[in-house]
């Protein structure tokens, strides 16, 4: 399967571990890139439990006694960590988005680049689809996840188009959604405009941000004092719920602070800034250029 290599994959995992007995968590199996360096730095004691609600992700399992594979969204991390009588974990790691594979299956409808049906799940299990959204939600509604998951300015306009064009015929294809806006975008900005447009019915499809928002509250539960956190997101919206869990505890307002004006921090980051792939990574992987790789310690 096309399972491209992982982004700041070595940084990531030489972060991650700490202790080669200890327990990690992949949150994000996909190809098993970061899975497989995991295991080679781990003892014989070591474990590791990998989460993907992509069924796709169980032809990657590895053969390997210290491995388990949860075929669920990550939001469930500590129900399912409970379950294998896992109560502290030494490392979680987070590979945000959609994989390479992901995108290369005009299938799934994740792609701007091929014709597929506006599907967009992640866990093919549900029913909720973006076909689904994009003929039944509201103008309101429309304009609303565009505006916050797209980050697109127009929105209303946006949403008043698609609203005008169902009336006339469903919309059941990505290359007809892409149709509607063909000769009103300029040539030079249409991919951006469509990976934005394709972004914001993803994540409403996929419940993302709130699922990512489930993922750290729960990463801060199970992990032990001094353990690693590492993730890597791919647009503004994902790193600025990282950065800001990562830096007071919550994804809005302002910690509460004792009468010297301190607050509790939740953790220690090893680096102040987001962690890049250099220039070689991003011409082998352009994938690699938007990423933003953060890491901070369970105080």
């Amino acid at each position: 399967m096309n399972y491209h290599n992982p982004v700041l994959l070595h940084q990531s995992v030489n972060a991650l571990i700490q202790n080669p007995e200890g327990v990690y968590v992949d949150c994000t199996f996909g190809g098993g890139g970061h899975s497989r360096l995991i295991l080679e730095k781990l003892s014989p004691n070591g474990r590791l439990f990998a989460f993907d609600q992509d069924s796709d992700a169980k032809n990657n399992s590895i053969p390997d006694s210290r491995f388990t594979l949860i075929q669920q969204n990550f939001r469930f991390l500590k129900n399912f960590l409970r379950f294998y009588k896992i109560e502290q974990t030494d490392g979680i790691l987070a590979d945000l988005g959609v994989s390479s594979h992901q995108f290369d299956i005009p299938e799934k409808g994740f792609s701007t680049r091929f014709n597929g049906p506006l599907d967009m799940r992640m866990n093919i299990q549900q029913s909720f689809t973006a076909e689904e959204i994009v003929n039944s939600y509201s103008e309101d509604q429309l304009s609303d996840i565009f505006y916050l998951y797209g980050e697109l300015s127009q929105s209303g306009k946006i949403a008043r188009k698609i609203v005008e064009e169902r009336k006339i015929k469903t919309i059941k294809t990505t290359e007809q959604l892409k149709e509607i806006f063909k000769n009103t975008i300029p040539v030079h900005k249409q991919n951006k405009f469509y990976a934005q447009l394709f972004q914001a019915l993803r994540i409403e499809v996929n419940d993302e941000l709130n699922a990512l928002k489930e993922l750290l509250t729960q990463s801060y539960e199970v992990l032990k004092p001094g353990g690693t956190l590492v993730f890597i997101s791919y647009h503004s919206l994902e790193d600025r719920l990282v950065k800001k869990f990562i830096k007071t505890g919550l994804f809005e307002g302002e910690p509460e602070r004792d009468i010297f004006g301190n607050w509790n921090k939740p953790f220690d980051l090893v680096s102040s800034k987001a962690i890049i792939p250099d220039k070689e990574e991003i011409n082998e992987n352009p994938r690699a250029r938007s990423a933003k790789m953060r890491i901070a310690i369970k105080r």
